[in-house]
């Protein structure tokens, strides 16, 4: 078995990297630690690299066509991971979750329909509806005891005709939570009933920790089958989000018609060579690498909670059930939201995520990265503790 080195630092400026060459432009200072948007620090594994340069040496690069093996792989990988038996058919490309959004909106809705989210959420489940002309239905997630749960009260008591879609986090982000069936089965019988579609965005279903198991959506009833649409993708997992590898997997035949349609119109549903390629081979070879590096991120999240108990217990980590993002709970330290946010930027050096942006909810918190080596992780939280301590 091959080990793989989590802890080397690779030095990302100057490759038009967003993390890092887009410090000055976001936050006003080039000299941040970065810890904000979401990709890792790591290598790209080189089975994936090794993929690529294979093809590279090829000089011809042009028109390309999704090989049998690019579905092949895929339909493995979901029988591998959630024991889903996904037809060829179900399946196509997109170039972006976020852009599949707006592409079902366009699709299913017209402007002035509403769309439902359940904040504190990934921010364009926000944006993309209102840029379309949609309008936004809140359904905050309620704190039971300390642990998010999805508010099924009011989500009915919002619901009216107007309302024709639900943008669903599965796993969560910012929260790192992890479904279970009987919250999945709930919310599918009410989007049905109400003849809502509901888009579930499970881009970060391979980042579950193996005490928590990831279900999709929509195999959790015939209704949740019935009205959904899923995105997947391996490009948070394997850290190839730059090459854009996206898919859509619909397995009602009426919505997978309609959607797909529309895909093809506008060749919409067009991948590029290499993201046939780094599918292929992170789906093909990346099981032990994601093991080890999914425990590597599970050991970052301790180094994390450990931390801040010992040296800043005002920071409470909400406990991540999947992905390389915790949602810090700030509200110990007493500050108002410009006030938190100049603290970790102005006075700790920290570039990450301003927990209002993820709307109602996201007041009193920020979203760490903790997808990078954990030497940086000690540095950063460090300089935290010191800029408290002053």
């Amino acid at each position: 078995m091959k080990l793989y080195n989590f802890d080397e630092i690779i030095d990302r400026h100057g490759t038009n990297c967003l993390k890092v060459d887009g410090l000055k432009e976001r936050f006003g200072n080039e000299k941040l630690i970065p810890l904000w948007v979401a990709d890792m620090d790591f290598r790209t594994p080189d089975f994936i690299v090794n993929a690529l340069k294979k093809r590279l040496e090829h000089p011809v690069f042009g028109y390309t066509m999704a090989p049998e093996s690019y579905y092949t792989s895929i339909i493995d990988w979901l029988n591998y991971k959630y024991k889903w038996e996904v037809g060829k058919e179900w399946l196509t490309y997109i170039p972006g979750i976020v852009k599949g959004i707006g592409f079902v909106l366009q699709c299913f809705t017209q402007p002035g329909d509403k769309v439902i989210i359940q904040p504190p959420v990934y921010h364009p489940f926000r944006i993309v509806p209102e840029e379309l002309g949609r309008e936004i239905v809140n359904n905050p997630l309620k704190l039971v005891d300390g642990v998010y749960k999805m508010d099924f009260e009011q989500l009915e008591s919002v619901i009216d005709d107007t309302c024709k879609v639900l943008i669903l986090c599965n796993p969560h982000n910012p929260g790192g939570i992890v479904w279970d069936k009987e919250t999945l089965v709930k919310l599918a019988g009410i989007c049905h009933k109400n003849n809502i579609l509901v888009i579930s965005d499970e881009i970060h279903a391979e980042m579950a920790y193996p005490h928590s198991r990831h279900i999709p959506f929509t195999t959790v009833s015939p209704e949740a089958e019935a009205c959904s649409i899923t995105f997947m993708a391996p490009s948070k997992t394997f850290n190839i989000a730059g090459i854009v590898t996206s898919y859509s997997i619909v397995p009602n035949e009426k919505l997978c018609r309609k959607f797909y349609f529309f895909l093809q119109a506008g060749e919409l549903n067009d991948g590029t060579i290499f993201a046939y390629i780094a599918t292929e081979a992170a789906y093909t070879y990346g099981a032990e690498w994601l093991q080890q590096m999914r425990m590597y991120i599970m050991e970052n999240v301790r180094f994390v909670e450990d931390f801040l108990k010992a040296n800043i217990p005002q920071i409470k980590v909400y406990p991540p059930q999947a992905s390389f993002l915790v949602w810090l709970n700030c509200t110990g330290l007493g500050l108002d939201q410009k006030e938190l946010v100049s603290l970790f930027r102005d006075k700790a050096g920290l570039a990450l995520n301003d927990g209002s942006m993820f709307g109602p909810g996201g007041e009193g918190y920020m979203r760490l990265n903790i997808g990078c080596p954990r030497s940086i992780l000690e540095k950063a939280l460090t300089n935290l503790q010191q800029a408290i301590e002053k």
